[in-house]
């Protein structure tokens, strides 16, 4: 019996250590995966045209990188900065109205009861479900025949409504604000805008940072709406700017360092978001996980 035990253990061991070697070898290739296009990214920023062409990425000589980025600011008369600018205000600006919007909406279908409502959240639930592509020829329509195609409304407007949002602001206030909270501070002579806002909005707040990161996110890096609403390149976010830089390297190929230095400098925002933020994404993601 004493022999047979430690034959047991180790034939019970050997599938555990196995199958962890296996996760920590997919977990490394899939951060080698992840990583390594950035790091391929920080070098190249890091060359001038010379070492790209000639794929000396790798190498300790071609180094640029103040150069480039100041060929960068000063490209095309600085029209680098009006394009970050033009993507911090959309996707700022309109990550914060917009998850004001999703979580006020989720919190509505949540606690309130009125007709059709699990029918027209069904609805929403079948637009989470539809491309952000399929919409941009009718948005498109909508905006020309209201006069806003080629303006700041055009990009701006439609970024503030997210049916995911909403989703999750429902599933978020049914995880962090207690029926019977509500009921106290309407007992207390609240109205419904005051135990809103003063009392549901708060315990929300994992939940509204959570919503904001992913609206942050997508507006950050929308590309087709404003390729198809805008044709003025001072109201160019980051990202179509950069695809019209890098269109036009082909023909002058001093375009092809400062795309690469552009599209460093584009990932920092949604990089310090993410750090910033980080604490209040992690309890909004496990919302309701324990009751």
């Amino acid at each position: 019996m004493s022999a047979t035990a430690p034959t047991r253990t180790a034939a019970v061991l050997r599938p555990r250590l196995l199958g962890r070697s296996v996760v920590n070898l997919v977990v490394g290739i899939s951060v080698l995966y992840t990583l390594l296009p950035v790091l391929w990214l920080v070098l190249a920023a890091s060359k001038d045209r010379d070492a790209l062409f000639g794929s000396e990425v790798l190498s300790l000589d071609h180094f640029s990188f103040a150069q480039n980025i100041r060929d960068l600011f000063a490209m095309d008369g600085g029209l680098y900065t009006r394009w970050y600018g033009n993507s911090l205000l959309y996707a700022v600006l309109g990550a914060a109205l917009g998850a004001l919007i999703s979580i006020a909406c989720g919190y509505a279908f949540d606690k309130y009861r009125f007709a059709h409502k699990e029918k027209l959240f069904g609805l929403v639930l079948a637009a989470v479900m539809v491309p952000q592509t399929v919409l941009a020829l009718p948005l498109y329509l909508m905006a020309s025949g209201t006069g806003l195609v080629n303006t700041f409304w055009s990009v701006f407007i439609p970024v503030l409504f997210n049916p995911f949002g909403v989703y999750l602001g429902r599933i978020f206030s049914q995880g962090y604000v207690p029926n019977e909270v509500l009921e106290a501070a309407r007992v207390d002579g609240a109205g419904e805008l005051a135990t809103y806002f003063r009392v549901a909005l708060r315990m929300l707040g994992p939940g509204l940072v959570t919503v904001f990161l992913f609206q942050l996110t997508a507006i950050w890096n929308n590309f087709f709406l404003p390729m198809v609403m805008l044709s003025d390149q001072d109201l160019y976010p980051v990202s179509l700017g950069l695809y019209t830089w890098n269109s036009a390297a082909t023909v002058s190929p001093e375009y092809y360092p400062v795309v690469i230095m552009g599209s460093l400098l584009a990932v920092l925002p949604l990089i310090l978001a993410f750090a910033l933020l980080q604490r209040f994404w992690k309890s909004g993601l496990t919302a309701g996980a324990v009751k």
